[in-house]
């Protein structure tokens, strides 16, 4: 636990007053949908801060099961030691324990799970156990070839993981990262062969799933600036 003492007066007062706005929010539980590429990184911490949700990527909270571990997340470091798959009960299982949490209180935002329909109805049946469900899917929609453009210009600072782009977010000096001056990188992954595959996987394994969810999905018009993403969001969830 933090010690207060090291914490300001005001630093302490206005999470004082964060917790008690989100004693008012209604209760959420939303699943991102979207390619590489797409924005749901950019869009959901301004959603979970919002609307007062914890935020749930399912790598995370592997790696962060395996880190603490628990019962669950040693029997997915013994799967991934082996070099299996880590199965969808034992992920299911890991965001049924994350969401216990106190954060979770007034719901979640899931991103990158489920990716099939049969992991959408086990995360289902999880959280009917529970007395509640999945109550929005966004769908961040994006053109593939917008995508390739996003992803193969893109420029990454190692140190920091501050990220550039060589035609939307230039460096002030090109291959150089602003703060630092220090090199940029590409990432090894961010190549048109490579964003194309994980398009076309993406597209056969999610076109199932906004069906399974249809009468809860809202398509995202994910192309435009992030500003006019982030109305749209807005409205959509009120």
């Amino acid at each position: 636990m933090a010690d207060l003492s090291e914490i300001t007066t005001e630093d302490l007062m206005k999470e004082v007053q964060r917790r008690l706005n989100c004693q008012a929010k209604p209760e959420k539980r939303l699943v991102l949908v979207g390619p590489p590429g797409s924005g749901k990184g950019t869009q959901s911490p301004a959603i979970k801060k919002d609307h007062c949700l914890c935020h749930l990527a399912t790598g995370d909270m592997l790696r962060a099961a395996v880190a603490a571990k628990t019962p669950l997340g040693m029997e997915a470091k013994a799967a991934m030691e082996s070099g299996a798959l880590v199965s969808d009960d034992l992920v299911v299982g890991i965001i049924g324990d994350a969401i216990k949490k106190p954060e979770c209180r007034t719901g979640f935002v899931l991103d990158g799970f489920p990716r099939t329909v049969a992991q959408a109805q086990k995360l289902d049946e999880m959280l009917t156990t529970r007395g509640v469900e999945v109550d929005k899917v966004l769908s961040f929609e994006v053109p593939d070839q917008l995508l390739v453009e996003r992803v193969t210009g893109r420029w990454i600072h190692p140190g920091s993981g501050r990220s550039y782009h060589e035609k939307f977010a230039p460096p002030k000096t090109p291959g150089l990262d602003d703060l630092t001056g220090e090199p940029l990188i590409k990432r090894k992954d961010d190549n048109a062969e490579t964003i194309k595959t994980r398009l076309a996987a993406f597209h056969a394994q999610t076109a199932p799933i906004i069906k399974y969810y249809t009468n809860k999905v809202t398509h995202i018009k994910a192309d435009r600036p992030a500003a006019k993403v982030a109305a749209q969001i807005k409205q959509t969830l009120g």
